[in-house]
């Protein structure tokens, strides 16, 4: 008699668990369950936050379904503006949870589909038993930081968001001086020139624009003084802070051609907290890869996918524009030069973009390594300053 083996797939489809999706609403959370494929899901909506209700919601899906108390439990919502606060506390409950990245679930492609919570959350479930049974590519699942990693994260980006408010009041002096004819050389000359500033037709800049203006530059020197107190607080863990993102930042700082915000980015936003496997997950995550196309006999690039992290992405084009002046000798600056330094502007760019992808890789590498990219040079003195 001969025995054959199960596949994964059968085999997990036999274990027995209930599946929990949650679909997260400011006010209501609708909640789909059901024990296997092929059976309706169970639907129920509790208040949002209201975790005893969700436990108690979780103890009658089993009495309902004839499940005993002790079986296990997996849930999933997508991953938006809760964050990760409820997947802790649902593994606080003793229920696995996996947050899924909302761009990777497939949805219907009719131009008009019916779309509410409900079916959204029953939806969730039959994929979540899907990804249970070993379709692992139903969709992907979000790599969940640790509290302290999700913490370390909020200096750098406060600071961003600062200094896109300083640019926006900033923008709105110079655009309210403009309405009057008024042009500033440098807009750090408004405190001395303001109350002698004339406008077109010689007249003083008028009562009320003048104490506009007055308390947009308060509001602006507010925020300088900020990002100055930011700035010195992420120096000094630059220099002395031994936690993995600091010293990742260290290590990528001592590269000529990285510079100090570029080091902090790309250590707390990407490499010193994530596990990467192999080149494709680098470029994967900053959505550097490419995306073909081809149907029957049509052929052709889409571009780069976007997905992942756009703060890396966008980071990553800027640092290899520098990578080519800073490190003009390396393997990777010489490659770009003979491939795409000759042609024409659309050439280039586009050649700056597999730059910053091959980039990122050899930065990965360096990081695991401590080998620097081919060619590339260290800083002379990467002491940074005070």
């Amino acid at each position: 008699m001969r025995t054959t083996t199960a596949p994964r797939a059968a085999r997990n489809a036999t274990t027995l668990v209930l599946a929990m999706s949650l679909e997260l609403d400011a006010s209501q959370w609708k909640m789909a369950f059901s024990p296997g494929l092929g059976q309706a899901p169970r639907y129920r909506a509790v208040k949002a936050g209201d975790l005893g209700a969700v436990e108690r919601e979780i103890s009658a899906a089993k009495e309902r379904f004839a499940l005993s108390a002790d079986v296990a439990v997996v849930s999933c919502y997508e991953a938006g503006r809760d964050g990760f606060w409820i997947r802790r506390a649902l593994e606080q409950l003793g229920v696995k949870c996996h947050v899924v990245d909302s761009a990777s679930i497939e949805v219907n492609r009719r131009a008009r589909r019916a779309k509410t919570d409900r079916l959204d959350a029953g939806k969730l479930v039959m994929m979540l038993l899907r990804y249970l049974s070993g379709e692992s590519r139903v969709w992907k699942v979000v790599r969940v930081p640790t509290e302290e990693e999700e913490d370390r994260r909020h200096l750098h980006r406060e600071l961003k968001t600062v200094k896109e408010a300083r640019t926006a009041v900033t923008n709105r002096i110079k655009g309210l001086l403009a309405t009057v004819g008024v042009r500033l050389r440098e807009i750090s000359e408004l405190p001395q020139v303001l109350a002698e500033q004339r406008l077109w037709n010689g007249k003083a800049v008028p009562k009320w624009l003048k104490e506009r203006l007055e308390r947009d530059w308060q509001e602006r020197e507010q925020m300088q003084e900020r990002i100055a107190g930011l700035e010195k607080q992420r120096r000094e863990l630059l220099r002395s802070a031994s936690d993995a993102g600091s010293v990742c930042a260290r290590q990528l700082y001592q590269l000529c051609g990285i510079g100090f915000n570029a080091a902090w980015l790309y250590a707390l936003e990407f490499f010193a907290w994530r596990e990467f496997q192999n080149r494709r997950q680098v470029g994967g995550l900053a959505g550097l890869t490419p995306t073909p196309y081809q149907s029957g006999t049509e052929r052709r690039e889409q571009g780069v996918g976007k997905a992942g992290n756009r703060w890396m992405r966008s980071l990553a084009i800027e640092i290899a524009w520098g990578w080519l002046r800073y490190q003009p000798d390396s393997d990777l600056s010489r490659w770009y030069q003979e491939r795409y330094g000759r042609g024409s502007t659309r050439l280039r760019k586009i050649g700056i973009v597999a730059l910053a992808r091959k980039l990122l890789i050899e930065l990965w590498k360096y990081l695991k390594t401590g080998t620097p990219p081919a060619g590339a040079v260290l800083k002379k003195s990467a002491q940074v300053a005070s």
